[in-house]
């Protein structure tokens, strides 16, 4: 039986992350994998999808080279190889994951691994124990009961990434990340997308600005909306695939050669021994603590597994928080009111921080700022003026409540919030901080002005 300080049972960006931080504090590490290094978001998930959706931006600056005053005769795409692309870069970075496990000295012991009592795992037959076993078992596409996947007709993000052909129509039900991805890629293809939301609005967590924002740019770019409505039933027994949706006017029968169900994800929970060892779980997901310690000594659990945002880089920090607690140094809890969210469609949407609705109803009193990019100078140079940036600040003190962006590149912009909440900045002082010219993120700074009736380009 071989014997480690840690074993981490899963390789997402949670699990290779937290296997590295343990392997650079000292202790002998290993890590479990059924699959592929590097888990979803590598493979499956955040790069792969970005892969697409960048052959989508490209394909979409061609079509419009004479907005930039070129000729491009015939823009065309073959699909095939937009996905081959596409797998290669996760195969990149999957193989990058390799060489860091290598280099960091992590067993990598490759199989399927089941928790037992005792600080042990047995993976297909062979038991490893450690004095710490943390789980890191990520999540899949969840299904709905009326909306089975066959991964042919109804299909999940998996199918949605590796179609052989491209479908002339398509209908995707939900619209969180991965679902206005999706329709993003698949439009700029040149796919008939219609999106079936049950909530009012589109991207339904984010402020509700940059939502009808961003329905709005997605209309007008030829995505059908159909928000407060539902997919009751598919009927897949014919030659195209048939969802009946109810609507607030009644039901109707949408046809499309291919439904991608977006619902959100579910735990990988099942058949992992939890049972066996006695961990607690609630409502699909693994209690812990701050600590990310379950209620077992010597077992823990981070990422989609535990409440909280199924992020890849919520994952990442709470596995480095909880190994870094382990080896005794002395860490903050992770603070979950400031973690950014970014969804990768044209345009962007990046926000952290409440609301302007939440923050109202925390019962702040708001100075709230928005500058919109048709107003940026390297917006109008690049052509990409849709969006604005909002902010939201407490008039009492200062304390920035909240950030929401949409447009062109917001997901690299985000961080200047994130890091500024985080450092307790106020309003003033990031009026006061220089920002470059011309540039997309001044606009972070002409929305604060706004928000202090100091505004200078609008």
């Amino acid at each position: 039986m071989s014997k480690y300080d840690i074993i981490v049972l899963g390789s997402g960006p949670g699990g290779y992350v937290t296997a590295i931080r343990a392997s650079q504090l000292g202790f002998k590490t290993a890590i479990i994998e059924k699959e592929n290094l590097g888990g979803v978001c590598l493979n499956w998930g955040c790069i792969p999808t970005k892969a697409l959706l960048k052959s989508a931006q490209v394909f979409e600056y061609l079509k419009h080279a004479e907005d930039y005053g070129l000729s491009v005769k015939e823009a065309d795409k073959d699909f095939g190889k937009v996905v081959e692309r596409s797998r290669g870069v996760a195969d990149g970075m999957s193989k990058g994951v390799q060489f860091l496990m290598k280099k960091n000295k992590i067993d990598v012991i490759e199989g399927f691994g089941k928790l037992k009592a005792g600080k042990k795992v047995d993976v297909d037959g062979t038991e490893y124990t450690a004095d710490h076993i943390i789980i890191a078992t990520g999540a899949r596409s969840r299904e709905l009961p009326n909306l089975p996947q066959d991964g042919k007709k109804v299909i999940g993000y998996r199918e949605a990434m590796t179609l052989k052909t491209q479908p002339k129509s398509m209908i995707v039900v939900g619209s969180g990340a991965i679902g206005v991805e999706f329709s993003n890629f698949y439009n700029s293809m040149g796919t008939d997308v219609t999106i079936v939301e049950f909530l009012p609005n589109l991207v339904p967590l984010e402020d509700e600005e940059i939502s009808k924002q961003f329905e709005r740019i997605f209309k007008k770019s030829g995505i059908k909306v159909m928000t407060n409505s539902s997919v009751e039933s598919v009927d897949t027994s014919g030659k195209k695939v048939k969802a009946t949706v109810k609507t607030r006017k009644g039901e109707e029968v949408l046809e499309a050669d291919v439904v991608l169900s977006a619902v959100g994800i579910a735990s990988n929970i099942e058949n992992i021994g939890l049972e066996d060892v006695g961990i607690v779980t609630d409502k699909g997901k693994i209690m812990v603590n701050d600590w990310y310690q379950t209620n077992i000594p010597g077992y823990y659990a981070i990422g989609d597994v535990v409440p909280g945002p199924a992020l890849a880089h919520v994952a990442s920090a709470e596995g480095i928080t909880c190994v870094e607690k382990i080896a005794g140094m002395h860490v903050e809890p992770i603070d979950y009111g400031n973690i950014p969210g970014c969804t990768y469609t044209s345009p962007e949407i990046a926000s952290v921080g409440m609301t302007e609705a939440q923050a109202k109803e925390a019962g702040y009193d708001l100075k709230v700022g928005k500058f919109p990019f048709s107003a940026s100078g390297k917006a109008s140079a690049a052509g990409t003026k849709d969006g604005f940036v909002k902010v939201i600040f407490d008039a009492k003190y200062g304390e920035w409540l909240g950030c929401h962006m949409i447009g062109a590149g917001v997901t690299d912009m985000i961080a200047e919030a994130v890091v500024a909440r985080k450092l307790e900045t106020t309003g003033h002082e990031v009026l006061k901080a220089i920002h470059p010219h011309p540039t997309m993120s001044e606009a972070v700074m002409e929305a604060v002005a706004d928000a202090y009736g100091e505004v200078i380009h609008l």
